[in-house]
């Protein structure tokens, strides 16, 4: 695969897929790795709140413990948000590929405002990563002309250990435990958090997300 000038060639916003009614596990107390345990969810229980929709363009769903975000169309993604609110935080989740083709696009998202307005952090199957915006309805990298190999993440149908941290005007992601990318931008202090998966020129991208977690830094 060639280095992509480009995060998202379209992007389709299926509102009903975006949004969820209620937090799973907001939590006052505990210090964890990296800061007081703000949320999670293992999605083992499939009323958390995460929306359940299936349509022919996409499915966001619990599925056998997990989250599933599947992208039926080309040059797609979809996501999902919890509907909380964060200034800094520190996002985990494990990320598997279940279908699909390895030039796809899946992480997670912070201060997520509306469906123009976001940070995202992405890795692809293919082993590329990087850390953009939607600003406006704009999307661009941030740091970045275009995502950057590396052999970090594994590739194929394995489970990567994505990170993201917004911290003040910091944006940083690890994968697998390794510090990727660090860059800053200032467009954003708070928002949603969420998930994430896209298609480029195939259709199909499966991505199943499990042990979702938000801490302060």
């Amino acid at each position: 695969m060639k280095p992509r000038l480009l995060l998202f060639t379209s992007i389709i916003l299926l509102s009903f897929l975006l949004s969820c009614k209620a937090a799973s596990s907001l939590l006052d107390t505990g210090e964890e790795q990296g800061g007081k345990l703000l949320f999670q969810d293992d999605f083992s229980n499939p009323s958390s709140g995460w929306k359940r929709v299936v349509t022919d363009d996409g499915v966001t769903d619990y599925h056998n413990g997990s989250y599933r975000i599947l992208v039926n169309t080309t040059n797609t993604d979809v996501w999902s948000n919890p509907g909380l609110r964060f200034n800094d935080a520190v996002i985990e989740v494990e990320a598997t590929k279940a279908g699909g083709d390895d030039n796809n696009d899946f992480g997670v998202i912070c201060r997520y405002q509306n469906s123009d307005n976001f940070y995202f952090f992405v890795i692809s199957s293919d082993g590329y990563y990087g850390i953009g915006k939607v600003l406006n309805g704009q999307q661009m990298l941030i740091g970045m002309e275009s995502m950057l190999p590396t052999e970090v993440i594994k590739q194929g149908n394995a489970t990567n250990f994505v990170r993201s941290e917004c911290v003040g005007s910091a944006l940083r992601l690890s994968v697998n435990g390794e510090l990727l990318a660090e860059t800053e931008d200032s467009s954003f202090t708070t928002g949603d958090v969420g998930l994430l998966a896209g298609s480029f020129d195939v259709p199909g991208t499966d991505i199943r997300f499990d042990n979702f977690v938000v801490r302060e830094p």
